[in-house]
């Protein structure tokens, strides 16, 4: 099975690497050896000063160059992608969360759509050993048999962003078949931990408990998620790239191979639900201090619970993500006081 480490030095084109996941991927496979350009846009989502900080460390090493254009720009990511000749493409940017795609669905329709089909694009014409590209785990949507299987249907989603990551995966198995392009796409579960997004529960909770300002709590605190640790996410992108899916081999009860392309989805998660009451208190415990609570109803776009099966990794990679939750919020609130409590 991969270990950790990937066995030769690889051009790598990452999208997305100003972003919370992709910049962790970067810095790890530059830690490795290996040659990065990275593709970010820069989008306003949320404070872009903290993606400009993400893209100044990955600038430290020579073996990393930055690209500032948006997914949109087929003409430029074409471009790059003919100077970078990449060996491995991984696709991680896009529009996320759920609750802004009800504000701002166009957003999601150009960067997860049209951006994923420029990048499919390049993936046809220079012809990677290996792409990868990210989903998440509300592709299962309205799905309530639990833990979620890669091999369960997911058919209705429940969220535009949702829908359109669903649509990618959709798009990256026709491209696979089409171009015999060797596939990847990862379902997420609720990543955490150091340089994380600040729309993210974990960084509202430890702002609003610093500022003694109460924390709103949806769902009545009765939500349940498979909290993924950064680190833990990153161990298990890096061991997948050596795990290009084959056609035409016989496809185990399990897996999630197509019988058409070299194509594969697998969950990224522990398979360990935490419920968000022993999470908060997790963060209260990590900041020493009292946290009010504020109970609201379940939010529109919300699930009740995600609960991944995560034996396909476990095969096909021989680990398993398994930091503790309390753990994982220790190392956020480090860094978070770190950066923001000066």
């Amino acid at each position: 099975m991969p270990s950790s480490e990937t066995r030769r030095q690889r051009r790598c084109l990452i999208t997305g690497t100003a972003g919370f996941i992709g910049f962790h991927v970067a810095r790890r496979l530059l830690a490795n050896g290996h040659l990065i350009d990275g593709i970010d846009g820069m989008t306003p989502y949320y404070d872009v000063k903290l993606k400009h900080q993400r893209h100044a460390i990955l600038a430290r090493s020579n073996a990393f160059r930055a690209h500032e254009v948006m997914l949109e720009d087929s003409e430029a990511i074409d471009r790059i992608a003919g100077e970078a000749k990449p060996d491995v493409i991984i696709h991680l940017a896009a529009q996320a969360g759920v609750r802004y795609s009800l504000e701002q669905p166009r957003a999601y329709v150009d960067a997860n759509l049209v951006g994923t089909f420029n990048v499919m694009e390049i993936a046809r014409r220079y012809a990677p050993d290996h792409f990868l590209l990210a989903s998440t785990s509300s592709v299962y949507g309205a799905n309530t048999s639990m833990p979620f299987r890669e091999i369960d249907r997911t058919d209705h989603p429940i969220t535009l962003y949702a829908a359109t990551k669903k649509a990618t995966e959709d798009m990256a198995h026709s491209y696979a078949h089409l171009w015999q392009i060797p596939t990847t796409a990862f379902r997420f579960f609720t990543v955490y931990g150091p340089w994380g997004r600040p729309d993210m529960a974990l960084f509202k909770f430890v702002k609003a408990g610093l500022a003694g300002e109460p924390l709103d709590v949806y769902g009545h605190g009765e939500m349940r998620r498979d909290f993924t640790y950064i680190d833990d996410l990153v161990e298990a992108i890096v061991r997948l790239i050596d795990c290009a899916p084959v056609a035409g081999q016989p496809i185990a009860e399990f897996d999630s191979l197509s019988p058409a392309a070299p194509y594969r989805v697998v969950n990224i998660a522990g398979g360990q639900p935490v419920g968000l009451m022993p999470f908060i208190d997790a963060i209260e415990a990590s900041l020493d201090r009292p946290l009010l609570r504020n109970m609201l109803p379940m939010q529109k776009g919300d699930v009740q619970a995600t609960f991944a099966a995560p034996d396909l990794l476990e095969r096909l990679t021989g680990y398993l993500p398994a930091t503790p939750v309390a753990t994982g919020i220790e190392r956020f609130v480090e860094w978070y006081l770190a950066t923001y409590a000066k």
